[in-house]
């Protein structure tokens, strides 16, 4: 291990792990490293902090929804092991982040998660606090980690979630269900066929269906409803799949992105023949999509963290810089009309006093001891030099006092508004005695900044091409350049087979 910093031993475990896995990931923590000069140098990230523990490195598939609506039961499905316990009613009130292992499953406390920068809850119990002082104490309560030896899971993350209840879940349960609904390269969103009145569930599809249609990154979200068999029983099964259409039609759902799927292990008998293919048919499309999406998240993974990469680097200089700009030019116009009405003051009060004392004849100044303070250069040096710190000490305080509320309004900017790292904090280290209001740049940001600005940008191009070199291949022919070892994981991905068929039994898992 190395003797250096925290967050140097961390970055470097991270780019051992890729060096192997992925080299164009690993060149992009590099670039990442890039950033964080910059950030440390301007006051946005502390010295200790990296933006490349801002993202999960690992590809993440997060699964969300309504109570009881098969979650477990289809992870169980996916992976070909029964490890997540599963039931008609609640039986998991945590977030298992759920991994590969060579050798026994194992079952870890949630700080497992909370201390280790790879997985996508890391320091997680800092935002808890946030959210419900001393809550951060309890993270045990809210996640914990299993491993699997299945082969589905190697080089991926599969996040399941407890059971959403918009109108009784807790504020700390519900950011953890958006936390990881941001990061995650996919999100399987899961709502029970066997309750078919979705208009009952207004909150939970605004929650999972409305807020999440329009972001920028509404691709990764597929919306499934399962369990569908259940239906086969009704004199209509259509009518259930067309009432959930339409509620998921009026949160702004395209009927094109709805998926009818059930467990083929724990499926109702359908008696009728014809009716159970049609059941079926659809059921293995729809599984074999939905498959097929968990089996590209690696992929997906490689584009996300260019895409985080580029995105922090344009963040910095055409988001954090030209408000940092403005908030200090705000800031320059306010010390000068406070420096301009307090001097001002100041000097009205003491004329007032002066012709109080009668000290003027006419324009004339007369006071009394004006002689004696002229002939004494050490009373004149003394006095020059009370007057000089009593207005600097008035102007840092007028400085001072007019950072106070721009500093507060910058403290509310989060990443959630393009903003990255701690603009406060920024802001704060231009303030300082020794720099000018003048100051035309932010601290920090000078040419070497500006460089190193410019030259991540121009490495995010060259890592997407490298990556449209591996995975695609428009002249026909075997992109040269392409990293060897990357290229082999591609091919492997490609060769996976996209869902177990109906003949296949999950792994029991051992005592």
């Amino acid at each position: 291990m190395s003797n250096g910093k925290p967050i140097d031993n961390r970055l470097q475990s991270l780019e051992s792990h890729l060096k192997e896995e992925n080299p164009v990931l690993l060149h992009a923590v590099q670039s990442f490293r890039q950033l964080d000069q910059v950030a440390h140098r301007m006051g946005l990230l502390e010295k200790d902090e990296s933006f490349a523990n801002q993202i999960p490195w690992w590809p993440m598939i997060s699964i969300v929804g309504t109570f009881s609506a098969g979650k477990s039961s289809f992870i169980n499905y996916y992976i070909k092991y029964k490890l997540q316990r599963s039931g008609n009613q609640a039986v998991d009130e945590k977030f298992t982040v759920i991994c590969h292992t060579q050798g026994e499953p194992q079952e870890l406390p949630g700080v497992a998660l909370d201390a280790d920068p790879r997985f996508p809850f890391y320091q997680i119990s800092d935002e808890l606090e946030k959210v419900a002082p001393g809550e951060g104490d309890r993270i045990d309560a809210y996640l914990q980690m299993r491993t699997c030896p299945s082969d589905r899971l190697r080089n991926k993350i599969i996040i399941d979630s407890p059971g959403f209840d918009a109108d009784k879940q807790r504020t700390s349960t519900l950011r953890i269900t958006d936390h990881i609904m941001d990061l995650s390269d996919l999100v399987l969103v899961f709502f029970d066929a066997r309750h078919p009145e979705p208009g009952a569930m207004k909150d939970t599809l605004k929650h999972l269906v409305e807020d999440t249609i329009h972001r920028a990154d509404s691709g990764k979200f597929m919306y499934i409803l399962n369990q569908i068999d259940t239906s086969a029983k009704e004199d209509n099964p259509e009518d259930i799949v067309a009432s959930w259409n339409r509620a998921m039609a009026e949160c702004g759902l395209t009927a094109g992105r709805f998926y009818t799927i059930y467990n083929p292990d724990a499926a109702n008998p359908i008696e009728d023949e014809q009716l159970r293919k049609r059941f079926e048919s659809k059921r293995d499309k729809d599984l074999n999509e939905i498959h097929n999406r968990m089996e590209q998240v690696e992929i997906e993974r490689a584009y996300r963290i260019i895409s985080a990469l580029e995105k922090t680097a344009k963040d910095i200089e055409l988001q954090d810089l030209p408000k940092l700009q403005e908030s200090l030019n705000t800031w320059h116009k306010r010390v000068m009309w406070g420096d301009g009405i307090v001097f001002g003051l100041i000097t009205i009060g003491l004329i007032a006093l002066s012709i109080k004392l009668n000290y003027w004849e006419g324009i004339s100044f007369v006071a009394p001891w004006l002689d004696n303070f002229l002939n004494s250069p050490t009373t004149i040096y003394i006095t020059c030099g009370i007057v000089l710190a009593s207005v600097i000490g008035i102007h840092f305080s007028i400085r001072k006092f007019m950072a106070k509320g721009i500093m507060k309004q910058l403290s509310k900017l989060t990443p959630d508004s393009g903003f990255k790292g701690n603009l406060s904090s920024a802001f704060a280290k231009n303030i300082r005695f020794w720099r000018s209001t003048f100051s035309k740049s932010p601290a920090g940001w000078n040419r070497k900044s500006r460089k190193q600005v410019e030259t991540v940008l121009l490495s995010t191009d060259e890592y997407v091409q490298t990556l449209n070199n591996v995975f695609t291949d428009p002249s026909g022919e075997k992109a040269e350049n392409a990293p060897d070892a990357f290229l082999a994981a591609a091919e492997a991905t490609r060769n996976k087979p996209t869902m177990p068929t109906d003949n296949e039994e999950p792994v029991q898992q051992s005592a």
